[in-house]
């Protein structure tokens, strides 16, 4: 099925001009990975970054600074640059601590964001041979290309006992003593396993997966996420239940199951 040729007017242009930077991006990251010829540095929180990470963000940045003079920029690596509400987010590589161990699932995140609402976001994973975006009443899409791409539709499963649960690591449950209810919603599930990062929500947009969550993330993490899950017809908050990528933490799902993820995982226990 071919994407439609007319997405949401008002960020078709912005939409190719990320996939344009998307494939620079590819270009650029899948040698390097497929070399490992790389140094790894510790940042400030001990999390890794490597010079592919740095390199992947200046091209991005670079593309933006001729491309949108006028937008402002958030980036994991190197910060914020402008002060236009519209603001282009971008992680160039997430998934970094599988990138230098030689494992294929990363990707680089960009997000438009206007208004305080994410409009548009790409998901490019060069090494897993796919691509995800969505722009707000567009839809979410999956291919190789804009023009040539299936729609993508969340899952109708509404019981926990079927539901297929994904995360990233339990360490980070247990430090915001929310361990005991990522355990017990873990064992009301039919089947968890840590996809991780980005995949657990395009997976779960795909209706691979029926819940994820996480519960400390940044913005640059979430926001490409975000219209990518809710086109495809789930829903996207906080622990807390606030909608979109700005509450510092993840709970995703097919929108059937959201509320019960809520009330296991919202509340800290000792």
């Amino acid at each position: 099925m071919n994407a439609p040729t007319s997405p949401e007017r008002r960020w078709r242009d912005d939409l190719h001009l990320a996939h344009t930077i998307a494939d620079q991006v590819d270009h650029l990251t899948v040698p390097r990975f497929e070399a490992q010829d790389f140094t790894v540095e510790s940042k400030p929180d001990l999390t890794p970054v490597t010079e592919a990470d740095k390199e992947a963000e200046r091209v991005i940045r670079q593309h933006l600074a001729r491309a949108r003079t006028r937008d402002s920029v958030l980036g994991e690596e190197f910060g914020a640059t402008g002060h236009a509400p519209r603001q282009w987010v971008v992680d160039p590589i997430d998934g970094t601590k599988n990138f230098v161990r030689g494992v294929p699932v990363w990707a680089t995140l960009i997000a438009l964001v206007e208004d305080g609402q994410v409009v548009m976001g790409v998901v490019s994973a060069p090494a897993l041979g796919r691509r995800w975006w969505a722009v707000q009443e567009g839809g979410a899409w999956t291919g190789r290309s804009l023009f040539s791409a299936r729609r993508l539709q969340v899952s109708l499963v509404s019981e926990l006992e079927e539901a297929s649960l994904s995360y990233s690591s339990l360490s980070g449950w247990a430090a915001t003593k929310r361990l005991r209810g990522m355990l017990g919603l873990m064992q009301d599930c039919w089947r968890t396993r840590a996809y991780g990062d980005f995949w657990s929500y395009t997976l779960l947009a795909e209706g691979a997966v029926d819940l994820a969550a996480e519960p400390e993330l940044e913005l640059y993490d979430m926001a490409a996420l975000v219209p990518i899950v809710t086109e495809a017809g789930g829903r996207f908050t906080s622990l807390a239940g606030q909608p979109g990528p700005w509450g510092s933490s993840a709970v995703a799902s097919n929108t059937l199951l959201h509320a019960e993820a809520l009330r296991r995982l919202g509340e800290e226990t000792d």
